[in-house]
């Protein structure tokens, strides 16, 4: 099974390596800041894969201390329970059509239990396998991404009776902060690692149903 998992990933589009191509070049643990050292090697490890990420982030450190310190520190935290905050991040990064994101979030989400066909239809009004809160998580990081000034006071009360402010404040955090990483990522080009697509295929996903690469104008 693993030799099959192998053999797709090393069947994927030869061009996709070119369209992924990051703009920036990697900062390498040794150039990191000592403080930092920890914490960069949480993101490629630990909270990871985010190798590729993490090591673009690292050109700014005081980025990496905190807008990455500020994700290890949430994810110590979390008063989100794994399952809604993956559906949540699953939803925004699919909506903003962010490769890199939906690559390493679908696995996680496929890990609480999801099948595919539910991830891979995660913005769809009838998608299969979604429970009536779990609805409603996706329903909100969608409004949250697309139209946060005209958000629905009904699904944000009906929200507020399954989650306290504490949760909500930091739902809406994850959420916001998943548009950012999608967009710094594509912006950038970060490149999917191995190990994350290797990962995405052994939970039954396929690379086919991941948004498509992007090309150079």
């Amino acid at each position: 099974m693993k030799d099959a998992r192998k053999e797709r990933l090393a069947k994927r589009n030869p061009q996709d390596k070119e369209r992924a191509m990051a703009r920036i070049r990697d900062v390498t643990p040794d150039e990191v800041p000592d403080d930092l050292r920890a914490l960069y090697a949480r993101f490629s490890g630990e909270l990871g894969p985010f190798r590729n990420q993490v090591a673009v982030i690292a050109h700014r450190p005081p980025a990496l201390r905190h807008v990455m310190g500020l994700l290890a520190e949430l994810s110590d935290e979390a008063r989100i329970p794994k399952r809604i905050l993956e559906i949540a991040l699953v939803a925004v990064s699919t909506l903003n059509e962010c490769r890199y994101c939906v690559a390493h979030h679908a696995p996680r989400l496929a890990e609480t239990g999801l099948p595919p066909e539910t991830i891979t239809a995660i913005l769809e009004d009838d998608c299969p396998g979604l429970d009536a809160t779990e609805r409603l998580v996706r329903d909100y990081a969608v409004q949250v991404t697309t139209r946060a000034g005209r958000l629905d006071d009904k699904l944000f009360a009906a929200l507020r009776d399954r989650f306290d402010e504490a949760e909500m404040v930091e739902l809406t955090l994850r959420i916001a902060l998943c548009s950012f990483f999608n967009r710094f990522n594509d912006a950038l080009r970060i490149e999917i690692e191995d190990d994350a697509m290797v990962a995405l295929l052994a939970s039954g996903m396929d690379a086919d149903a991941l948004p498509a690469a992007g090309t150079a104008e």
